[in-house]
């Protein structure tokens, strides 16, 4: 039955019509109704829309192959020469393949894992991001801020969900009220000039199901919820539909420079480029330490999380953040794009980079720390829990090397903020190679950034179209400098 529902959603990729479109949702109530345990409130087919965005990976193959489908390649094919290669299929190793694709360049994406998302990216809070509160005068907010610009230009041509919920940093005590000055100050360097501080009453006209004891706030009305799965995806997808190639379950094993040109030792044989661009994430270190030695060090950094059932979303109307310390952001309360509520992430020091396993002692802690926060989550279940690892380094900056004479680019130290800066980063990555390396291979001069073939994803998200939808606070997105 499985199957059958995997079929009616690959025909829907290719064809769109509405006669699949409703069988398709018929299906999808089918399975939920009769073969998932529900509620008498038929919470049952909130189950299934839970279980398919949180297992989501298995239908990537499905919408990869059947965009391949008459194309003049086979997108899986063996080609071991490229103009250049990106290690890692996370979030930013994705955009990284589609800015090299839409300009011009053989890409080949090898990723180690069985599909995308198979590593720190796969676990996050799934927020757009203003940088409101990054570092000022950093690479990391530089890179938020473009990446951020330009997901909101391409999102409604590709179909890619927002909500634009907005945030409010809440202060609950003396200590956390006195950084709320300083927090807006910060914005304002930043250039997100509709940041500004709020008393209590504020705070409980918009988010009235809030425990007492608020003191102030900072809200921040450009803060929105993205799709954390289909967003990737489509980068990844467009890239390949601009001549792009992937390969999955293929970590690479050796790195070796010679007259010019890489090679590189998989696990599916030898691939050769001009140019590489490390995007490994938590292996990121690992993998520049393959041909020279480190300039930083992966300390991976755990953060859990809790899903909770549909109708606790109801409860808030925007994000709601802590005033962050040294350490973290910390824990936070957020609708999701599939209707959900999420509560975390824990920030938890780990020398382990690839398991990333929730602790029921730790999701205890959350539960109750939530439950502090908003009172009326203890009357709602929790449908789901994860846990991801953030390739946190020695420095709280971004890691963004590069080295013209060995034709190499290394993306590391990319955190919590990845989702919002990939874009940025991938557009910087392109800056620090045309800048500062002779030309290695042919490329477009100006980009083919909204040329064809057009791509537009499946919508997954509960009920937003593909135009923004506020929810709460309105947020235009005009705040942004046009130099940043």
């Amino acid at each position: 039955m499985n199957m059958l529902f995997v079929w009616i959603y690959s025909r829907l990729m290719t064809e769109r019509s509405f006669f699949i479109l409703i069988l398709v949702n018929c299906w999808r109530r089918f399975l939920a109704l009769t073969y998932l345990p529900g509620h008498s409130n038929g919470q049952g087919c909130d189950a299934f829309s839970d279980r398919f965005v949180y297992k989501m990976p298995w239908i990537v193959e499905v919408c990869f192959s059947v965009l391949s489908e008459g194309g003049n390649k086979v997108m899986t094919q063996s080609n071991s020469s490229a103009d250049v290669i990106v290690i890692g299929g996370g979030v930013v190793g994705c955009a990284v393949f589609r800015r090299f694709c839409l300009m011009g360049a053989r890409a080949v994406l090898l990723e180690k894992g069985g599909d995308i998302l198979s590593g720190a990216s796969k676990a996050n809070s799934a927020l757009l991001h203003t940088g409101f509160d990054a570092p000022p005068d950093s690479l990391e907010l530089a890179c938020m801020q473009a990446g951020y610009r330009e997901y909101l230009a391409i999102h409604q041509k590709m179909n890619l969900p927002l909500l634009e919920t907005g945030a409010i940093v809440i202060a609950w005590n003396d200590e956390q009220f006195a950084a709320l000055a300083g927090i807006v100050k910060v914005a304002h360097q930043n250039g997100v000039m509709d940041v500004r501080q709020i008393d209590s009453q504020e705070i409980y006209q918009r988010e009235p199901h809030l425990s007492p004891g608020a003191m102030g706030g900072v809200i921040v009305p450009g803060e929105s919820v993205i799709d954390p799965w289909s967003t990737p995806l489509a980068y990844l997808v467009q890239g390949v539909k601009h001549g792009g190639r992937y390969h999955f379950n293929c970590g690479v094993r050796h790195a070796g420079f010679n007259d010019g040109q890489w090679t590189l030792e998989t696990e599916k044989g030898t691939f050769n480029a001009r140019l590489v661009i490390n995007c490994a994430g938590n292996h990121g270190d690992h993998v520049d330490a393959m041909w020279r030695e480190p300039e930083f060090e992966i300390r991976p950094r755990k953060g859990q999380f809790l899903v909770y059932d549909k109708p606790a979303a109801e409860k808030i109307t925007a994000i709601i953040l802590p005033v962050p310390t040294a350490i973290t952001k910390g824990v936070l309360l957020s609708k999701t794009i599939f209707g959900n509520l999420i509560l975390g992430p824990t920030a938890e020091e780990q020398t382990d980079r690839d398991k990333a396993e929730v602790d029921e002692e730790k999701l205890k802690e959350l539960m109750e720390k939530g439950c502090r926060l908003l009172p009326s989550l203890a009357d709602y279940s929790v449908t789901a829990t994860y846990a991801g690892l953030r390739p946190a380094t020695e420095k709280k900056e971004y890691r963004i090397l590069d080295y013209p004479e060995k034709q190499w680019i290394t993306a590391g130290g990319i955190r919590s903020t990845g989702l919002t800066s990939a874009l940025g980063i991938a557009a910087h990555i392109e800056s620090l190679y045309r800048q500062n390396f002779a030309p290695l291979f042919a490329l477009d001069p100006q980009g083919n950034f909204s040329g064809p073939p057009c791509l537009c994803c499946p919508n997954t998200s509960q009920g937003i179209t593909p135009a923004r939808a506020t929810v709460g606070l309105s947020a235009t997105a005009n705040w942004l400098p046009a130099g940043r």
